[in-house]
């Protein structure tokens, strides 16, 4: 039996994508191995968001060729976004490569594993607007937690994104195809569902004519009885009553937004053509934390966007200190080429960038502490994601953490806890960004 070996690179979106070529793979009959050493086909489903990105695939890429020189696999399979992309240069830049598909090709992948043992090069790319939305999976998350993809593609159109261009316009899936998918995770010992898409608020528009989030989240809660359901990247301007009051009141719904707003100047957020000025986002978040009690709230921002000056960081850092927001990450502006911010005058240097990530960053690490201290005494509920054996204590999260972006719950237990199980610890610790605590006897 063939061994293939994966490397998932990118977002919680990509990865889904991974686990329905896995399933794929296998039901073929290839074995899925974790030794890129042991597999005779090493495939590499790649991002290509931003200028770090690609540069992590390529690497990820050279060091897969690295293996093939020495033998120790025979045929590399690129896959995903940087692949999309760059779909007329890539076999001319690396010819190691024996088969390439982009993001609408993905149901080819068996196809292409066949093709490259048989020592042939493969290329497939389809049209990603017709192509398949969802599929049968291999989780390959903590068991008990899972994402879930309810769109493909985005209409937003900002001006430093180039995902509309990789991924297309957004399709969303219906409520059933989704409500299925979910049935079949929950069977599968699933008790976190974590719903993804380029903007998840945005679901439904494209099907019903109205934003449907909300309506999605209720059929969910009907069909399953998954205790945790999460809601990812959702815009501000998108924010319906419905979806605040359905926050309040559903219980399994946690009480958890993330909602990326990118910058608060007004100038600045033309510029990226966000939709809404930071009235809309102060807004938004003000009739989350009126209408929802103690919900956590989590974002991103960019820095070093062209045309940003210093008065704009100012307003941004102060903004940061005013809103308080319980979890947050930022990133620097990379000048992507097909997106219109590329070709925006006041192009900042890349010092610049990084000095005000770092006094961005720096500003928020106050604030999380100040909220992580503010649980000592607590009892938080906590889901168990495993146990480490080196530090020799359990590590979970709260509903206020999601899994890989945001902190953990480290604690101890006077006896077994099982991963997927709640359990109930009290807080005696805060670090940076994770906190400590213990199960009572």
């Amino acid at each position: 039996m063939t061994k293939i070996g994966f490397i998932s690179l990118g977002c919680s979106k990509n990865l889904v994508d991974t686990e329905v070529m896995l399933y794929n793979l296998h039901s073929r009959g290839y074995e899925i191995t974790p030794s890129e050493e042991e597999a005779e086909i090493i495939i590499i489903n790649t991002c290509g968001f931003i200028e770090s990105a690609k540069q992590e695939s390529i690497e990820n890429i050279l060091d897969c060729v690295e293996l093939k020189k020495w033998g120790k696999c025979c045929h590399i399979i690129a896959t995903g976004c940087l692949v999309e992309r760059y779909r007329d240069e890539i076999f001319t830049e690396l010819p190691e490569l024996d088969g390439i598909l982009g993001v609408g090709s993905l149901c080819d992948i068996a196809d292409a594993c066949d093709a490259v043992l048989r020592g042939e090069k493969y290329s497939s790319f389809r049209d990603k607007e017709t192509s398949p939305l969802g599929g049968d999976r291999i989780v390959t998350t903590e068991p008990h937690t899972a994402y879930l993809k309810i769109a493909e593609g985005c209409d937003n159109r900002c001006t430093y994104c180039a995902i509309p261009l990789i991924r297309g316009k957004l399709r969303s899936r219906p409520i059933e195809d989704i409500v299925k998918e979910a049935k079949d995770l929950e069977a599968m010992g699933v008790v976190e569902l974590n719903l993804i898409a380029q903007d998840t608020t945005r679901y439904g528009l494209d099907l019903y004519g109205e934003y449907s989030l909300a309506r999605l989240v209720k059929a969910l809660t009907a069909e399953t009885n998954i205790p945790w359901i999460r809601l990812l990247y959702c815009y501000p301007d998108k924010i319906t009553d419905e979806l605040i009051t359905e926050l309040r009141e559903n219980p399994r719904l946690v009480k958890y937004m993330d909602i990326p707003i990118q910058h608060i100047s007004d100038r600045v957020l033309a510029r990226m053509n966000r939709h809404g000025d930071g009235a809309t986002i102060r807004s938004a978040i003000n009739r989350l934390r009126e209408g929802v009690p103690d919900i956590i709230l989590r974002t991103t921002a960019m820095v070093g966007f062209p045309g940003e000056t210093e008065e704009d960081f100012v307003e941004l850092c102060e903004f940061i200190k005013e809103a308080r927001f319980d979890r947050f990450g930022a990133f620097t502006f990379s000048p992507e080429e097909g997106t219109a911010a590329a070709e925006l005058d006041g192009q900042i240097d890349e010092q610049t960038k990084q000095d005000r990530y770092d006094i961005l960053m720096q500003t928020q690490l106050t604030v999380t502490e100040e909220k992580n201290e503010a649980y000592i005494g607590k009892t938080l509920k906590v889901l168990c994601d495993g146990y480490d054996t080196v530090a020799e204590i359990y590590y979970g999260r709260s509903f206020s953490d999601a899994p890989d972006v945001d902190g953990k719950v480290y604690f101890k237990a006077p006896r077994k806890i099982n991963s997927g199980a709640f359990v109930e610890v009290k807080i005696t610790e805060a670090l940076d960004y994770d906190l400590v605590g213990e199960v009572p006897v």
